[in-house]
């Protein structure tokens, strides 16, 4: 399986990135350095095509050791930026700590900037061992690491699929799938060398079994989202019913969930040989335990991530339709002066850019927000807090010339909002002394 380098341009790419955004100079200079940063992260695909090609034109004997090469040189690269990396956000003084989310960019139509290369997902069903990477690697912030794609697509069949039993949730699958195959889907996602295929990465004979027809197309689709992820939710609740039942007989000890998403990896009857986790051969060492490990590690960022999606009921009217749209930039990177009515500038959002393309986008071009939060104040009208609903803006961090902070209310006392430098677009509390307006 070939080793892309890819992950490192991204990561020196958002190293540079976050010392421009940091650095006090003219908004016009950080745009053009920016632009200058983004063609930079865009040869990503281009650099990691050659040196595969070099890799394949050797003798196959070599291409194991070249593939380490690589590897290590990636991990080499990765240590020295690593203090250059944008800082983790700090949660609010009394806040519960809650990991910040994966980068997610917007969904289709336009086309995912990067996604994490195969050598940093894990190895799908029966898969390939060359693809493991030092720990030096995959222990990337999830900033860095987490594919930039449109895991939006996949909310509404995570969520389904997270309902078909009690032990298999969404942030679970989403964590499977973030390590399967980041997230990718159609004819150009990774196909492992043993012939895994889909956002799923299913063997033929697993499809065949549990492929079937879940969104009414007339096709069961291995390399769609609904198909690929209602067949795994349906794979994941029958091990872990079956082991369930081990379990009860004395035949396996161990997490239930842990187990199941075991089996996923390596077969559910590798647990049930085991008596457990799946132990004693190379694979199951090398590939299966640091598999369970990294889902279970990454389920809470994505239950975070899913929380305002599966959780949340923001109606079918303009309110809806506003919160929707900022929730497609979760994880974008805050950029001071950045957005405006047609989406994100200069790589992200700022606060009023963020809620200046969310209330243009939702109302269909009909309502067009002035470009700051103390201009938008003077917008729609005031309402208590207490009646607040979903779309509506919130303002806080009062100064003399007005707020100097604006977000888009989503219910249950949660905003998401672009909060400040060095962040991402996020969902988080609503800030004490915050004020409501109504738009629509």
């Amino acid at each position: 399986m070939p080793v892309d380098p890819t992950a490192v341009i991204v990561a020196v790419a958002t190293a540079l990135g976050g010392l421009v955004q940091g650095a006090d100079i003219p908004l016009p200079v950080k745009d053009q350095a920016a632009q200058a940063i983004q063609s930079f992260e865009a040869s990503a695909p281009a650099a990691s095509q050659q040196i595969n090609d070099v890799i394949g034109m050797l003798p196959e004997q070599m291409q194991g050791q070249a593939q380490q090469a690589v590897a290590d040189a990636a991990a080499a690269v990765e240590d020295s930026i690593q203090p250059y990396l944008p800082p983790a956000p700090q949660a609010a003084p009394g806040a519960p700590a809650v990991p910040p989310p994966a980068v997610v960019a917007p969904p289709v139509p336009e086309a995912p900037r990067y996604t994490a290369p195969p050598a940093l997902q894990a190895t799908p069903i029966g898969g390939d061992p060359s693809r493991m990477l030092p720990d030096a690697l995959t222990d990337l912030p999830e900033m860095v690491m987490a594919p930039i794609g449109a895991i939006a697509v996949f909310v509404p069949w995570l969520k389904k699929a997270g309902e078909i039993c009690e032990g298999i949730k969404p942030p679970v699958l989403a964590a499977l799938y973030s390590a399967e195959n980041g997230f990718r889907y159609g004819p150009t996602a990774p196909v492992s060398r043993d012939g895994a295929r889909g956002p799923g990465q299913f063997m033929p004979g697993t499809w065949a079994k549990y492929g079937k027809d879940a969104d009414g197309d007339g096709k069961a689709d291995i390399l769609g989202v609904a198909d690929s992820v209602m067949a795994s939710g349906h794979l994941l609740c029958d091990m872990y019913t079956e082991i369930e039942g081990w379990q009860k007989q004395g035949l396996v000890k161990g997490d239930t969930l842990d187990l199941a998403i075991a089996g996923y990896n390596a077969g559910v009857g590798a647990v049930r040989r085991s008596g457990g986790m799946p132990s004693g051969l190379p694979d199951y060492e090398n590939q299966t335990k640091p598999y369970v490990k990294k889902i279970r590690a990454s389920e809470a960022r994505f239950a975070g991530i899913l929380t305002p999606f599966v959780g949340g009921n923001f109606g079918d009217g303009i309110g809806g339709k506003i919160v929707e749209a900022a929730l497609r930039y979760l994880g974008l990177p805050y950029v001071w002066g950045g957005g405006n009515i047609n989406g994100p500038s200069g790589g992200g959002f700022d606060c009023s850019g963020l809620t200046s393309y969310a209330v243009y986008s939702a109302t269909g071009d009909l309502l067009k927000l002035p470009r700051t939060s103390e201009t938008q104040w003077n917008v729609g009208e005031e309402i208590p807090l207490a009646e607040a609903r979903p779309g509506d803006l919130l303002f806080g961090n009062w100064q003399s010339g007005g707020p100097g902070h604006v977000a888009i209310y989503i219910g249950n006392g949660q905003m998401v909002h672009a909060p400040q430098t060095g962040d991402v677009v996020r969902v988080g509390p609503v800030f004490d002394g915050m004020k409501v307006r109504r738009m629509v």
